[in-house]
């Protein structure tokens, strides 16, 4: 749905809104208040969200900011008018409709399995059955669609591969829970699927490249606080920094990159990929004191306006408010991974994008209620085996883009 559109239907809701939150609030509703919240979220860039309590909103008077703060089930603002008149001012209910709109935002994009009932080139549901593919891995039910003409099988995105699609995905899926190439080998062994811990890399390799080509067009929905940290790794033997940027609701790992140094390494790429990959910059940005972060904080990020100036926090402790235990936890993860492989090989080792895949889309997380952080940021991968829906579907688009681009060539 467009967004535009989404706007104007949360926003058009108002009176009814009203009428459903005054039957649980003991404040005063005046629908005027409501009408003058709906236009303070229709202009944007008004509301900033600190977290899930606190929001500040900029003043329509030009008095700077007011601070709203959810106490006791009930929003207060630092505005005169709620102070002195115990209303719902307009500052709060720009709160309530910003909370709503991102709700209704959220979970649009739906990556769903392919269905053998249609043809994958032109989605017609006009096929027949058309023999089998005889593949050393088994047989393959091939289909013909009478409309485009065109023969297919659901093995897409596996085509000519010796191994199953499931024999590949759960060896990647192996792989990114902690298991070495050697003990995935082994357990496809078992499974009767003979292959080598050399083939099992190159699958990884192939994969990644696919699904993270076709992932980056998707767009997160992120909040507008965000982490960076750095954490050791060892590529060859040498010493290397992994430079990662997450968002702190969602827990969805937006970007990273390797460096040679912590100290003379500039982040400020690091800031432009995750203002790329979201289509926004952070209202709140959690590091901690290296002097890479705020060269690059007062580059990217910084406007020296109070409606879109972004917050840095670098003064961070272990415990208290200013902490980066979120990031600890991912830097953890990553740590156990490499203990297993004993270090990476090369800088630019499909193994991190990998994981950040399986971070992100795969791996349910126990502070998100069992979500991934994918779901918590709008992006749902529906099917069993997600492995599976990803590539079939990074598949799809990038046959769907060659047929597309083949066609104007001709023309």
């Amino acid at each position: 749905m467009n967004y535009d559109i989404v706007v104007s239907l949360i926003l058009n809701l108002g009176y009814s809104i009203v009428v459903a939150i005054e039957m649980r609030t003991e404040q005063p509703v005046s629908e005027s208040r409501v009408m003058k919240g709906q236009a303070i979220v229709k202009l944007g860039n008004q509301v900033k969200r600190l977290d899930d309590q606190t929001y500040q909103v900029t003043s329509q008077s030009g008095n700077g900011l007011y601070t709203i703060v959810k106490r006791e089930r009930a929003w207060r603002c630092s505005c005169p008018d709620h102070i002195y008149r115990e209303v719902k001012c307009k500052h709060i209910w720009a709160v309530v409709f910003s909370r709503a709109l991102r709700a209704e935002v959220s979970n649009q994009v739906v990556i769903k399995p392919l269905d053998n009932q249609i043809c994958i080139r032109c989605a017609s549901q006009n096929i027949v059955r058309h023999g089998l593919q005889h593949n050393k891995s088994g047989n393959i039910q091939r289909y013909m669609c009478k409309d485009c003409g065109k023969w297919f099988v659901i093995n897409l995105g596996f085509e000519r591969m010796k191994a199953s699609p499931q024999a590949i995905t759960s060896a990647m899926q192996l792989y990114f829970t902690g298991e070495s190439l050697r003990n995935v080998q082994k357990f496809l062994r078992l499974q009767g699927v003979q292959v080598s811990h050399v083939a099992v890399y190159k699958w990884i390799s192939k994969y990644t490249a696919l699904m993270e080509k076709y992932l980056d067009k998707i767009t997160p929905q992120v909040s507008g606080t965000w982490r960076a940290d750095e954490i050791y790794v060892k590529i060859k033997g040498n010493m290397k920094y992994l430079f990662a940027l997450m968002d702190d609701q969602t827990r969805f790992l937006i970007a990273q990159e390797v460096a040679d140094s912590k100290y003379a390494h500039d982040a400020r790429h690091l800031f432009q990929m995750g203002k790329e990959i979201t289509e926004k910059k952070p209202n709140i940005l959690i590091t901690d004191g290296l002097r890479s972060y705020r060269e690059a904080y007062l580059k990217e990020f910084r406007t020296n306006r109070l409606d879109t100036d972004t917050i840095h926090i670098r003064h961070i402790t272990l415990t208290g408010t200013h902490h980066n235990n979120k990031m600890e936890r991912l830097n953890g993860e990553i740590r156990d991974r490499e203990k297993v492989i004993r270090g990476l090989k090369k800088t630019d080792t499909p193994i991190l994008t990998g994981y950040q895949i399986y971070h992100n889309y795969i791996r349910p997380h126990e502070g998100l209620d069992g979500k991934t952080p994918a779901e918590a940021a709008g992006i749902r991968v529906d099917g069993k085996n997600k492995w599976l829906t990803i590539i079939q579907n990074a598949s799809r688009k990038g046959m769907n883009e060659s047929t597309m681009s083949g066609q104007s060539k001709q023309t």
